[in-house]
């Protein structure tokens, strides 16, 4: 009982564990709930409280009520945000459409090469009222065009894509929260186009992205293509330079959160303008004497933070990264204690409340669990007694010690606090992620961010070539240092996902151990290591698109393409889902039209990917040999009789249910279909076109 009294003062800390979980329910419900129930519900929960209170019921009773109202107040949240951004959606298949439009901003780009987010006045075919208010496409061989530019295009376009396998990444759920109605790629060249102005708002974003992008595109100049790419990236948030060598070694070495503008980003600025701010006034004696340093430097450091996410295109980490940074720079303004859990708690509730999507998204996960983990350890950190005269070849390596063991301490906890997120998410483990950061740390605080910062700050004076060139020397050394982690026996292992349920278990594990006070903070250990050790179900023997355009088949621990040419983006993800390793060879003998199985085969399955419906022979002669046969187009008018015993799925399957997995059973086939999983929700189909979906499993 002593123990939960001290905890009892805690409960803030609480909250936004219990708003963002709340928030997450709302996102993986099954049906969209109703905005009047969850506003009932928040207001109930909390007039119970009110009324508890108010009766001196036990202390808790009253912490489990308030968090039961917070979260209830997540999923409200989530559900108003929701209906706020809600915009049209492309319905139907692809199509190509003439597009009129202003490019918004040059987005990360894909598989196909550069991407750009535009806004479009027209689109082709579609009525105002049904045009989206964002859509994204690929370039193929066109030139990026900056923000700003008017143009008109043709692409192949259509709604969000669904997951790539049940229960994977919902990219058309993020396209909700973005306002992006289409995706798409572009056919012929870019043309300019004559428009009227844009809304005020849409202009100011759109000036500001072209400053970015016009900055990226001068540090490259400065810094050249080996090392630029990476410092363009992590200035303006713009990868379109980063080589996909570059960025498979940072994943190896468990360093690509470097590449992506995140908390260590703001941190590093901020805390250097900080640092040098402060440098500045105790410098000078007339000032110092007469003003708050410490003040004078968090002001410093807050306008830097918030200059560095003008700069960056806000993305959602850099987002979070500023909010938490300006709370602890305000603390500071405020006499409060700059770095608290207190103070995580209060930037983690203005980030939920704010975009509660967020919930969802692995980077405020990792992020979040991260941040809490090193606080706690700030915090249980032993301080060590101040010396006074002590000589300076005593104090010196006495120093150089204490900042590795907090070096050490603070890589191993927070790699430990994010390992669940990411072998959830990811599927990935990188086995020399420690060492790795132990090693690049003291180049990306000391030499490459403050360096990149000077330079940046420079660089429309025309001064900022000798700070860039000493950025980019030590953006070489860093990839060098993930070159040879990336190489080195077992860099990095391939793991399956966990159900959905076990990271909620080992993010409330994580939440304990950093959270509470006492000997039970202990429980939360094992509920941690819930997503390393829960026990894996089977994978599945084959995955199919959720076009139907190819599959694979598990083959041992490997996951062999039938097309190796095709979506294999989705293969790969759902090969790494499954803790497979995408196979180099096949088994399967591919011409123009269709895929049948070799000799030695692990699932007899036939693949005809054309859109036109076979004929009765070529569909006659793909069931002769097969168990299972795929076909992308519409189903025949009648089946041949060589079918009858063999799984046949077309074009309508795919239509109702998206992605599939298939399990072998004794009496048949297992199909788990990936639309059934996503239910009834505003993103995951539009309204033109939902059909009645299958359960999420059949027998076949």
């Amino acid at each position: 009982m002593a123990e939960l009294r001290v905890n009892a003062g805690r409960v803030f800390l609480w909250t936004p564990v219990a708003f963002g979980l709340g928030a997450a329910a709302y996102l993986e419900a099954s049906r969209e709930p109703v905005l009047w129930a969850l506003a009932g519900l928040t207001l109930l929960l909390a007039a119970i409280w009110r009324g508890l209170r108010r009766r001196d019921a036990p202390e808790l009773v009253l912490v489990l009520i308030s968090l039961a109202a917070f979260g209830a107040a997540g999923g409200l949240a989530a559900k108003i945000r929701s209906d706020r951004v809600a915009a049209p959606i492309m319905a139907g298949e692809r199509v190509v459409r003439r597009v009129d439009g202003f490019v918004v901003d040059v987005v990360s780009p894909g598989a196909g090469g550069p991407r750009v987010l535009i806004a479009p006045v027209t689109v082709s075919g579609l009525a105002p009222e049904r045009t989206p208010r964002r859509i994204r496409v690929t370039l193929g061989e066109n030139e990026t065009p900056a923000p700003g530019r008017a143009v008109r295009l043709k692409a192949m376009l259509g709604s969000p894509p669904p997951p790539a396998a049940p229960g994977s990444y919902d990219f058309a759920r993020d396209a909700w929260f973005d306002s992006i109605g289409g995706v798409g790629f572009t056919i012929g060249e870019i043309a300019p186009a004559r428009l009227d102005p844009p809304p005020w708002r849409l202009r100011l974003s759109m000036a500001v992205n072209a400053f970015r992008w016009s900055l990226a595109q001068r540090i490259l100049a400065r810094m050249g293509p080996s090392s630029g790419g990476i410092g363009a990236a992590m200035v303006t948030g713009h990868e379109a330079w980063i080589s996909e060598d570059q960025t498979e070694a940072m994943r190896a070495s468990g360093l690509a959160h470097i590449l992506s503008i995140s908390g260590l980003h703001m941190a590093i600025v901020g805390g250097f303008v900080f640092g040098l701010a402060r440098l500045g006034v105790a410098a000078w004696p007339w000032l110092a004497l007469r003003a708050p340093g410490k003040k004078i430097a968090a002001v410093a450091g807050l306008v830097a933070v918030l200059g560095y996410l003008l700069i960056s295109g806000a993305p959602p980490p850099a987002e979070r990264a500023a909010i938490t940074a300006s709370v602890a720079f305000l603390a500071i303004l405020f006499d409060r204690r700059a770095i608290t859990l207190h103070g995580l708690a209060l930037a983690a509730l203005l980030i939920l409340a704010l975009k509660p999507e967020t919930a969802g998204e692995p980077g405020f996960q990792m992020s979040f669990a991260a941040t809490a983990a090193l606080v706690a350890l700030a915090e249980a950190w032993p301080q060590p007694v101040r010396e006074i005269s002590t000589p300076w070849w005593i104090r010196w390596p006495q120093a150089g010690i204490t900042w590795l063991a907090a070096s050490v301490a603070a890589s191993l906890v927070a790699g430990l606090a994010t390992a669940p997120f990411a072998m959830q998410h990811f599927n990935r483990v990188a086995v020399w992620g420690l060492p790795a950061n132990l090693a690049v740390a003291p180049l990306s605080s000391f030499v490459i961010m403050p360096f990149l910062a000077i330079g940046t700050l420079l660089e429309p004076f025309g001064l900022g070539a000798p700070f860039l060139a000493v950025a980019g020397w030590g953006i070489d050394g860093m990839v060098g240092i993930a070159n040879a982690f990336a190489d080195a026996h077992g860099a990095q292992r391939i793991v399956a996902s966990a159900p959905p349920q076990v990271l909620v278990i080992a993010f409330l594990g994580l939440m304990t151990l950093c959270l509470w006070r006492g000997r039970l903070r202990w429980i939360g250990a094992p509920l941690a290591l819930a997503v390393a050790l829960w026990p894996r179900p089977a994978a599945p023997d084959a995955w199919i698109a959720a076009d139907g355009a190819t599959a694979a088949v598990r083959s041992g621990d490997a996951a062999v393409l039938l097309r190796t040419d095709a979506k294999r983006f989705g293969a790969e993800l759902w090969a790494r889902r499954r803790g497979l390793t995408p196979a180099t060879w096949s088994l399967y003998a591919c011409d123009k039209r269709v895929c049948a199985p070799a000799l030695g085969a692990p699932v007899r399955l036939s693949l005809a990917w054309s859109r036109r419906t076979p004929d009765a022979e070529t569909l006659s002669g793909l069931c002769v040999n097969s168990e299972v046969v795929v076909v992308r187009g519409a189903a025949p008018a009648h089946t041949p009789p060589l079918c009858a015993d063999t799984v046949l799925l077309t074009a309508e399957d795919f239509a109702r249910g998206g992605a599939a997995e298939l399990y072998r059973r004794p009496d048949g086939w297992r199909i788990v279909w990936a639309q059934p999983l996503r239910g009834d929700r505003p993103w995951s189909r539009p309204p033109e076109s939902r059909l009645l979906t299958p359960d999420v499993t059949s027998e076949r």
